[in-house]
């Protein structure tokens, strides 16, 4: 698999650059997002919320939170714990704000940690869901061991990334605008062009569909689906313990 580097030129590893990169664009990162994908992500949260809500989980923990989005939306769900963790404290402090305004408090807590190595005990976990967000981890495995771990057994894992599509013509019309488009979009409406480039280029390189779905096989999870969503330009992972 091509490799991308991470960020800016630096002598910081991934994971410290990636926490870098989201904490200064954090003040941008939802208007950014609703732009780039053209609002149709909010969609896919919602079919995120759906498959979880199937499996009536008390707990779930929610990785890569980011501002809090996927979070607020699974309070729809009968879950009395959610937990929102992400390795950016400036995301989180948004995605608090985003939590109080909401009245969620009492059943949202967002706290602050690496999702390779996280305070929780094994079998914490009745789903876990992503969005977004496992290919900025430092070592894809290592997350997806980790995630294994507190996850209860039964317990229902969810993803939602970035894929390529794979038919014409809509492969070439997502290399264009990846290449040509959006990072004009990142120029315009973030101080942080390089944040952009980089999310762009590591989601032409992620592993997506059957190559995804092997590495969590080999994890250990079992039950293992993939639904292409908007004509392959993201996919939805499904799979438990």
């Amino acid at each position: 698999m091509t490799k991308v580097k991470p960020y800016k030129d630096s002598d910081l590893g991934k994971k410290e650059q990636v926490t870098k990169m989201f904490d200064t664009i954090s003040g941008d990162y939802d208007g950014l997002n609703r732009v780039i994908s053209f609002g149709i992500d909010i969609k896919w949260r919602k079919k995120v919320v759906k498959i979880v809500k199937e499996a009536n989980p008390d707990s779930i923990l929610d990785i890569a939170t980011g501002t809090g989005d996927l979070a607020i939306n699974l309070a729809e769900t009968n879950a009395t714990r959610i937990v929102g963790f992400d390795i950016s404290s400036g995301m989180l402090e948004i995605g608090k704000q985003k939590v109080t305004k909401k009245g969620l408090d009492s059943k949202i807590e967002m706290i602050l940690g690496d999702s390779e190595n996280m305070p929780f005990d094994d079998n914490s976990f009745d789903a876990i869901t992503v969005a977004f967000g496992v290919r900025n981890f430092e070592s894809l495995e290592n997350g997806l061991k980790e995630i294994y771990r507190v996850l209860k057994p039964n317990g229902t894992f969810v993803i939602l990334e970035t894929s390529m599509p794979t038919k014409t013509p809509y492969k070439q019309g997502y290399n264009f605008y990846t290449k040509n488009i959006l990072p004009l979009i990142g120029k315009a409406f973030s101080k942080d062009r390089s944040a952009y480039k980089y999310l762009c280029e590591s989601a032409s390189v992620f592993p997506f569909g059957e190559a995804l779905n092997n590495i969590l096989r080999n994890i250990g999870f079992i039950n293992v689906e993939d639904f292409p969503q908007t004509l392959g330009v993201a996919t939805i992972y499904k799979s438990s313990k």
